[in-house]
């Protein structure tokens, strides 16, 4: 009785494998992403990536043609009907209810970033008081807050994963933005089309993650944005570790962790990172690095601080 709707998903999941034109797929001729092809990524892989006894259901042991759970058994989860659970992946969101979207968050086991991803995409505000194409502007009074920060990298962060201002520690760290074009001073374009950036995270997999998880949540938010939309489209298209990890649609907010490096001067360095939102200002974000107290990451940092200038020029050659 199931084998013709399961038939009708297992082509429609084929279908969207990230094709070989991805800098154009989930996109609208005008430059923006298409906030409906999203939707419907975005509610199909993360039903893929659950069984039936992951969510209490029976497996009958039958064979499966689609991954994960079938759309009947998620409506059934999430007491919606199969039809309007097919309408929503089918990327048609308009009047759906937040109380609908939260039943289908907890049926999905959605994390608070993909709840929040779900709710934009499908749910989108239509009183945003700031355009996406308004040019970032950081305050002179962070500014000078980040050369207060001495001795330990910190930056602003923007939308797209753009670096809008860093302190001299930064540069020593990761090598001096000033040298680089203004559009190039992007994270996504430094760890996918910069072979030195490789070099320096020693889990660059992770980072390249990140990436791509903040660059899904800026996309769920500002789906109009047509600068997002083109760097989603040149990294598409030079990066095929890019393709592959911009096909998960994972999603994920800055916050805190650990990362690893490799610098050409002082050798290996773990430093934990804190990432926080200025209040009128969610799109920036103040990122500071810092060693533990006696370790040998920290005399690592202070080394690069005492050589200043030398410790910036040798960066990551940029």
């Amino acid at each position: 009785m199931d084998e013709h709707p399961e038939s009708a998903e297992t082509a429609e999941t084929a279908g969207s494998a990230y094709p070989a034109d991805a800098s154009r797929r989930g996109r609208n001729p005008g430059g923006a992403l298409d906030r409906r092809a999203e939707l419907s990524e975005f509610l199909r892989t993360r039903r893929a990536r659950l069984k039936p006894e992951d969510v209490g259901l029976p497996d009958h042991g039958r064979h499966r043609r689609v991954p994960g759970l079938r759309r009947e058994e998620l409506a059934q989860l999430a007491g919606v009907s199969v039809a309007y659970y097919t309408r929503l992946e089918q990327g048609n969101g308009q009047n759906v209810s937040a109380e609908i979207l939260d039943a289908i968050a907890r049926a999905l086991r959605l994390t608070g970033a993909e709840h929040a991803h779900l709710t934009h995409l499908a749910k989108p505000k239509q009183h945003k008081k700031k355009p996406s194409t308004r040019t970032q502007v950081v305050r002179g009074a962070l500014r000078q807050l980040l050369d207060t920060l001495d001795g330990v990298p910190a930056y602003i962060g923007g939308r797209r994963t753009d670096i809008l201002a860093w302190n001299a520690m930064a540069a020593s760290l990761f090598g001096d933005w000033a040298d680089l074009p203004p559009q190039d001073r992007n994270w996504a374009r430094l760890v996918f089309l910069r072979p030195e950036y490789r070099d320096l995270f020693l889990d660059w997999e992770q980072k390249a993650i990140d990436i791509v998880c903040v660059l899904r949540m800026d996309a769920g938010c500002y789906p109009e944005d047509p600068k997002l939309a083109a760097l989603v489209g040149e990294l598409s298209v030079k990066s095929e570790d890019f393709r592959r990890l911009w096909a998960t649609h994972d999603v994920k907010e800055k916050s805190y962790g650990v990362k690893r490096f490799r610098h050409p001067l002082v050798g290996e360095l773990t430093l934990n990172y804190e990432s926080l939102r200025f209040p009128d200002d969610s799109d920036q974000s103040l990122i500071i690095y810092n060693a533990e107290p006696g370790s040998p990451s920290a005399e690592a940092l202070h080394l690069l601080a005492s050589w200043g200038r030398d410790a910036t020029r040798a960066g990551t050659g940029t």
